[in-house]
């Protein structure tokens, strides 16, 4: 089964993205099958890896709410071993539409678990936020890699996420 790692600060601009990017094209380039999961409604990932604006339905938002599968939303890259699950703007709705879902946190890990056995490394690339996508990834992973400059408002960032709670399962 393969490692899930979310990159995550709740600061933007610290390299999350271009650390998700040239980590998964790093590990896909060492012949380790891996999947990129754009989780970030700016879909920089998406775009970084050349991929155009996907369809409506063709991204993460449609797997997250359990409308469609995610094994059809993901697309290749130009590289053999890197898969992408791509992003866009609807994924900013998805917390607000959320907010009454029982067990709403855990729903990229269900999202993720039919395919997670087809990959050695899923790398999840987080908003710049400590909203519910970022808990959903967290929820999601194994580990979590934390990328931030050496000034005061990012440190103060890595604080932030150090003090969430452990979340159980409650179904």
């Amino acid at each position: 089964m393969g490692k899930v790692i979310a990159i995550a600060n709740q600061k933007g601009g610290v390299g999350k993205t271009t650390s998700a990017v040239n980590l998964s094209a790093c590990l896909a380039a060492a012949e380790k099958q891996t999947l990129l999961v754009d989780f970030d409604p700016q879909a920089n990932s998406t775009s970084g890896l050349g991929i155009p604006q996907p369809k409506q339905g063709m991204h993460i938002y449609y797997s997250l709410l359990a409308l469609r599968p995610i094994d059809e939303i993901v697309l290749p890259t130009a590289l053999k071993f890197l898969k992408l699950v791509p992003s866009a703007r609807d994924l900013i709705g998805a917390e607000v539409e959320l907010i009454e879902v029982q067990g709403r946190e855990y729903l990229l890990k269900r999202a993720l678990n039919p395919i997670r056995h087809l990959y050695e490394f899923i790398l999840i690339d987080c908003p710049p936020s400590l909203g519910l996508l970022t808990v959903n990834a967290l929820v999601a992973s194994d580990s979590v890699l934390i990328p931030l400059q050496c000034e005061y408002y990012a440190l103060e960032g890595i604080s932030s996420l150090l003090v969430l709670p452990v979340i159980s399962p409650s179904w």
